[in-house]
């Protein structure tokens, strides 16, 4: 016979192991506390905004639009010219890094918004200093090589990065981690908890006999206590 599970039916099942359920979740959060806290190494940002725009001449006020358009569709380039080895090598070279161009572009992030000229340069790193140092040489290494490799010169710093008296880090964001497995938690609590129930196949209650196996109860038999216990705690009486 087909049994179907109610709404109810799966929280009552639930409820009966509310401990399994509550502990999974404290687990999974004081091993999140602990790895966020303890194990994972702080990750800092620097952020540089330039902008970029072609090379100046003495143009006539119609050609402005159309200089302006060609700007925007080379920002892309020029996104992958400031982590390309050619600008990179250099940011080591002058700040005595002991890193690679590749390594060193994956801490960087080279982004534009839309329809704008203005690069933003982030750079992350395990000290906030370095990570200011790198974002703002690069700046720096940027607008003295992109005249050499493309017909540019007019670049300007809208803002550099600055070192704080506290920096914050951006990573790892300790609360997220601590409130995501404290939610996994509880779904590894509830699954677990439903499938004890499952696998628990004993009969539980007369209902579940009338329901499992379509026959009617016809009596109970009462808890039947042990002879020989009661006939020592008699021995014990009299003694």
């Amino acid at each position: 016979m087909e049994t179907t599970i109610t709404l109810q039916d799966l929280l009552t099942k639930i409820r009966k192991r509310w401990f399994l359920v509550l502990s999974c979740a404290v687990i999974a959060s004081a091993v999140a506390a602990i790895i966020s806290y303890y194990l994972l190494t702080p990750i800092y940002q620097a952020e540089t905004q330039i902008l970029v725009n072609q090379k100046s001449s003495n143009i006539e006020q119609y050609q402005w639009a159309q200089n302006n358009e060609t700007d925007l569709r080379l920002i892309n380039t020029y996104n992958v010219i400031i982590k390309s080895p050619v600008i990179l090598s250099k940011v080591i070279e002058k700040l005595e890094l002991d890193k690679t161009s590749d390594s060193l572009a994956e801490q960087i992030t080279v982004s534009s918004a839309n329809d704008s000229q203005v690069v933003n340069i982030i750079v992350m790193d395990k000290q906030a200093s370095k990570a200011v140092k790198i974002s703002n040489t690069l700046a720096d290494v940027f607008k003295k090589e992109i005249p050499i490799l493309m017909n540019v010169d007019n670049i300007e710093t809208l803002s550099v990065a600055k070192l704080t008296d506290n920096p914050k880090p951006v990573k790892p964001n300790k609360l997220l981690n601590i409130i995501s497995a404290t939610v996994g938690g509880l779904m590894v609590g509830i699954i677990l908890a439903f499938l004890l129930e499952l696998l628990d196949t004993r009969f539980k209650s007369e209902q579940e006999i009338k329901e499992i196996l379509n026959l009617p109860v016809v009596g109970l038999v009462g808890v039947i206590a042990d002879p020989n216990i009661s006939m020592k705690s008699r021995r014990v009486r009299r003694n």
